[in-house]
């Protein structure tokens, strides 16, 4: 596809020379590892909320090498709270790759870049166009946004066919030269344009550098481009969370399997809703428990399912509560959960809500709920 705007690039580069982000950390320098990182960082995260867990992650990790060597745990320990935990388990799945593969060098071929784990189209493209100025376009949600707005694109930009199309315009509007040696700052400036002024709500488009040839704008459309996802009700789950103590107050705590929701997390024992949950502390744990008693549910948002936790609160009998019969499950003190690398979001809330504000809930016993 020609370029049909061929000043389009030009007018983007004008506009972000005044008001574009040019004071990122990890635009200073625009090295391999350190833009990396951000876009890994920034995949469904505010800028805002990223700048200091980058800096946290900089710090303790200052190249693609320490972070390759470190353990899984200490990664996932700083990174408690950025959610989406598959991204730093890809993150250093990919710094190993890197060193392992590449040597310690980032490829400069972007099939090679996308064949690293957690590692996309968009995402090479991003990091290839600003630590190096190659010649790439990326297609993140703000770059969709503009270019189906800018363009007039009907559909769901996660449809194939509507992003085929958005790459083939992406790839036309790249700057042409002399503008071409500035790849990396029109990558950002793009972003830019979408974070800063065509955002989904209140898009700001008499500031905008591109809005004069911008058919949604012209055809009064920009409220319905992109268009959204078709809707589909979202499914709801429970499960039972299994807040299992010992005489000594020690909770029991298990590391979750490395796929999967919470993957490579600590988290107490949870049982699919309607499942005979005591079963499961005999078979899976070698314990049984006394009474339990109820604790306000959490409610917690997946991409896919809301989730409903059914907190239980357990103290093993005594006979049981010395063993362990799952080697992925320990005794742990609140204590030292604060310092396990990484818990669930909603497991958090929820010591932080119970166990840390009443200490000894267990004193007055609820009747035990069914399993029905």
């Amino acid at each position: 596809m020609s370029n049909t705007h061929p000043d389009f690039a030009e007018r983007l580069l004008a506009w972000f020379d005044q008001h574009g982000r040019k004071d990122l950390p990890w635009q200073h320098p625009r090295e391999p590892y350190r833009v990396w990182l951000s876009e890994i960082m920034l995949q469904q995260t505010q800028v805002a909320t990223v700048i200091p867990y980058f800096h946290r992650f900089l710090q303790r990790f200052p190249t693609v090498q320490a972070l390759a060597a470190a353990p899984i745990d200490d990664v996932l320990q700083l990174w408690a709270g950025l959610g989406y935990y598959a991204r730093a388990r890809n993150l250093h799945r990919c710094a190993q790759a890197v060193v392992e593969l590449h040597g310690g060098s980032w490829p400069r071929d972007i099939d090679a870049m996308i064949a690293l784990p957690g590692i996309g189209r968009s995402t090479a493209a991003a990091i290839l166009s600003q630590a190096f100025g190659d010649r790439h376009a990326i297609l993140d949600g703000n770059v969709k946004r503009v270019l189906a707005r800018h363009a007039g694109i009907d559909g769901w930009p996660g449809l194939p066919a509507v992003q085929h199309k958005l790459w083939r315009i992406a790839e036309s509007l790249l700057p042409q030269a002399p503008l071409a040696a500035r790849m990396a700052d029109y990558t950002q400036a793009i972003m830019d344009l979408g974070a800063q002024l065509c955002s989904s709500r209140k898009p700001a488009c008499p500031r905008c550098p591109v809005s004069e040839d911008c058919v949604a704008l012209r055809e009064s459309r920009v409220s319905e481009l992109p268009a959204a996802k078709p809707r589909k009700a979202r499914p709801q789950r429970q499960a039972w969370l299994l807040l299992v103590e010992n005489a000594r107050g020690e909770l029991l705590m298990e590391r979750r399997p490395p796929s999967g929701i919470w993957g490579g997390l600590w988290c107490p024992p949870t049982v699919e809703h309607g499942a005979d949950w005591r079963a499961t502390l005999a078979e899976r744990y070698g314990l049984s428990a006394g009474e339990a008693q109820a604790l306000s549910p959490v409610h917690h948002g997946f991409t896919h399912y809301d989730l409903e936790l059914l907190p239980l609160r357990l103290r093993a009998r005594p006979d049981t509560a010395g063993r362990i019969a799952d080697a992925s499950a320990a005794w742990i003190t609140m204590r030292d959960s604060a310092a396990l690398p990484g818990l669930p979001a909603p497991v958090r809330k929820l010591f932080d809500a119970a166990y840390f504000s009443t200490p000894d809930l267990l004193s007055s016993p609820c009747p035990e709920p069914s399993t029905a």
